[in-house]
């Protein structure tokens, strides 16, 4: 009978993440995920109190995921993005080499700040609009976006899901994981801006030939949008995404949730968004995506019966111990390869069940493998997902041969050089 649950579980979970990747029909995640937990729980597949341990487990999480989409969507509405782009017009110029400089930039701070979904789908179609503005190839850049919204998303617990899931057990601060993950994060940024950069065949303006959505030919190189310039309202929000930052850090030392901080900025900045009446209720219901919420929850239910029935048993044995480079190496190696095959939030969720609680070592060397290493395909995580949606929606999509030679020549070194960096800082500071 237990043979027969296993099954059942590893058959759940391997539909769930290939229907999910296919979105057959455009349907939602949760319609794939939702009653796949459903069976779990009806079929006795994992104990209640597994399934009860597993959503309490992620409800902060969740908490924060949707506060954060808020705040995101607020910062569009008020016209940071769009301000973004005309800086980084005006920076780049109509040198190619010097855009993915640039986007490079604002890509690790949006990831940094706002997560790796923010830049996935807000700050890419404004790279875009900024390249074609500059009538130049949007491919380079693009992928900039892409690869440093999950590689770029190291530095701090709020800037990716899987940092939230993985922060509360590594014992660490906030300010404790960022210095831990600065130097993983500047050698995984450095090497992937490099790689991507030097790709850029010269530094002339080439014109953008590629079929494309309908757009608006812009003279003078200027920035699509005419009037970027924040407003009184856009530098509240920048100023209110910024005290936010603080706020994460000192919250973590006086034992303030992330998610409580995330939630009260959100309500602050939400209500402050309908009185200058810059979005709509059910815009910020939307944003919030209670959909993906209720997905991301019921993924958790569907790989804690997976992870009952062996799975845990079977990457906890290919999991290296020990602190050292090697086995710090190969824990990320091993996760890397998890994520791309599974998607990186369900590899997070299987890690968890194979790591220890409080070893910070490899839940961090953990951590660089499920965010750097999905940059290999389109399926190892949730943010390239909506980056190919949102890319092909503006008929801009980069080759299938440019997207694989990048991720090629940059996620092996990119994971390699965040492995030391991480090293050396355990090294100096020890993992807590």
């Amino acid at each position: 009978m237990r043979a027969v649950a296993g099954i059942v579980s590893f058959v759940l979970l391997g539909l769930v993440i290939v229907l999910v990747t296919l979105r057959p029909s455009g349907r939602a995640e949760v319609v794939v995920a939702l009653p796949a937990a459903l069976i779990v729980v009806i079929a006795r597949l994992a104990p209640w109190a597994a399934v009860r341990h597993e959503l309490r487990f992620l409800a902060p999480t969740l908490v924060f995921l949707a506060a954060v989409f808020v705040i995101a969507e607020v910062a569009a509405a008020a016209g940071v993005f769009d301000a973004a782009g005309r800086v980084v017009g005006r920076l780049s110029g109509s040198s190619p080499r010097r855009l993915v400089l640039v986007v490079a930039v604002a890509a690790a701070v949006t990831t940094t700040v706002l997560s790796l979904d923010a830049t996935a789908v807000l700050l890419t179609p404004v790279v875009l609009r900024v390249a074609r503005s500059r009538r130049v190839d949007s491919d380079a850049a693009l992928l900039t976006t892409t690869q440093l919204a999950n590689g770029g998303s190291l530095l701090l617990p709020v800037s990716n899901l899987t940092n939230l899931i993985v922060f509360p057990l590594t014992g660490l601060t906030f300010a404790g994981f960022a210095v831990r993950m600065v130097l993983p994060l500047a050698a995984a940024v450095g090497v992937i801006t490099a790689v991507l950069a030097l790709r850029v065949r010269g530094d002339a303006p080439v014109v953008h030939d590629r079929p494309s959505a309908p757009q608006t030919v812009i003279e003078s190189n200027t920035y699509e949008v005419a009037d970027a310039t924040l407003d009184g309202f856009g530098r509240a929000v920048s100023l209110g995404l910024v005290a936010l930052l603080v706020a994460f850090f000192v919250g973590s030392l006086v034992d303030i949730a992330p998610s409580a901080i995330a939630a009260a900025g959100a309500t602050v900045l939400a209500i402050a968004a309908l009185v200058q009446r810059r979005t709509t209720p059910t815009a910020l219901v939307r944003a919030a995506s209670p959909g993906f919420i209720v997905f991301v929850g019921a993924l958790g239910v569907v790989v804690t019966a997976a992870t009952r029935h062996g799975l845990a048993h079977a990457v906890g044995n290919a999991l290296p111990a020990g602190s050292g480079f090697d086995s710090l190496l190969g824990v990320a190696v091993v996760a890397a390869l998890l994520a791309n095959a599974v998607n990186n939030l369900p590899a997070t969720l299987v890690l968890l069940s194979a790591l220890p609680a409080g070893a910070a070592a490899p839940l961090l060397a953990a951590l660089i493998g499920v965010n750097v290493g999905p940059n290999l395909t389109y399926t190892g995580s949730l943010a390239t997902l909506l980056w190919r949606k949102s890319v092909r929606a503006e008929g801009a999509e980069p080759s299938r041969r440019a997207f694989f030679t990048a991720a090629v020549l940059t996620t092996p070194l990119a994971l390699f050089t965040a492995v030391c960096g991480l090293w050396i800082v355990l090294r100096l500071l020890g993992p807590g």
